[in-house]
């Protein structure tokens, strides 16, 4: 793993379960052969380090960064290609925690006139047991929120650099990690520095949903299209019916008759939704909302 990893005070930071002095342990285990630390490694990457809203606690950050290196790693995973793939699922969480919008300065600006007092805040929360941590949330300072907040603006910094590491899969052997990188490239390169690279990369992501091997690929394909103000109104006749759904999800096609009526259709049904993937679940872009967040979600981007 990176070196630039040892720079960060990992019992400074906090994730789910309290300080993330152990991250880069169970981390380091999933290029290992001990099958039980592997399996806490996995599971401490995806239920610690990322909070259930699809945002950002301290650690996530420089977790991030760790997972960057594990992508590129030859160790991970000689025998399980699907580990990659999900390393590059776990870079999209961390575009969606980083997608701030036009509140990054504003958030920028309050973290710099408040430091002494966030450095406070965590300190003591970090130093408390489980209840005295669960208090600090209700103390009405406000400095919580204000720290998680800080976390999302270190993931919005970093993404540029994870945005770089991920390109390059797109261009996989395997179909399933381009579906996975795609998924990522289009969270991750909704970012103010990546605006000049959006055009080519819709025009790529656009081929290669023209040239998808399965509706799932599709599917996620455009998903990412829309993330990025991408054309979907092609995929909205698609005789499968998850396919005409993710395309009518982009945000630009909010006035969209076609796009509205294949939402109504899934209001009305949300379950053929669901089972139109057949045994796999939906896109995983979609899988921690609701289809009611969908509706409401796709109109407020």
């Amino acid at each position: 793993m990176d070196d630039r990893t040892h720079d960060v005070d990992w019992s400074g930071i906090f994730h789910a379960a309290g300080p993330a002095g152990d991250t880069p342990r169970h981390l380091a285990a999933l290029l290992g052969d001990d099958a039980r630390a592997f399996v806490d490694g996995y599971s401490h990457l995806w239920s610690a380090t990322l909070r259930r809203e699809g945002k950002a606690w301290p650690a996530t950050a420089p977790t991030a960064l760790l997972v960057a290196e594990l992508l590129d790693n030859q160790l991970l995973g000689p025998d399980d290609p699907s580990l990659r793939d999900a390393m590059l699922a776990y870079l999209y969480e961390v575009g969606v925690a980083a997608d701030l919008g036009d509140r990054a300065a504003q958030i920028r600006a309050q973290v710099q006139d408040s430091e002494p007092e966030l450095q406070g805040w965590t300190a003591e929360y970090l130093s408390a047991d489980a209840d005295g941590r669960a208090r600090k949330w209700q103390d009405g300072t406000g400095l919580g929120e204000l720290v998680l907040d800080q976390a999302a603006l270190a993931c919005f910094d970093l993404v540029p650099a994870l945005l770089r590491r991920t390109l390059p899969y797109l261009a996989s052997e395997r179909a399933r990690r381009r579906t996975c990188a795609a998924a990522a490239v289009g969270s991750l390169a909704r970012h103010p520095a990546a605006a000049a690279q959006r055009p080519e990369l819709l025009k790529q992501l656009t081929s290669m949903a023209q040239t998808a091997d399965s509706s799932y690929d599709l599917a996620t394909f455009l998903i990412a299209i829309g993330h990025l103000g991408g054309d979907t109104r092609p995929w909205l006749t698609d005789p499968h019916a998850g396919v005409r759904v993710c395309a009518a999800l982009t945000p630009g096609l909010a006035d969209d008759d076609t796009a509205n009526q294949v939402l109504m259709e899934l209001a009305r049904s949300p379950q053929t939704f669901g089972k139109s993937f057949g045994d796999m679940a939906p896109p995983f872009q979609l899988q921690s909302t609701s289809y009611w967040d969908l509706l409401t979600g796709r109109r407020a981007s």
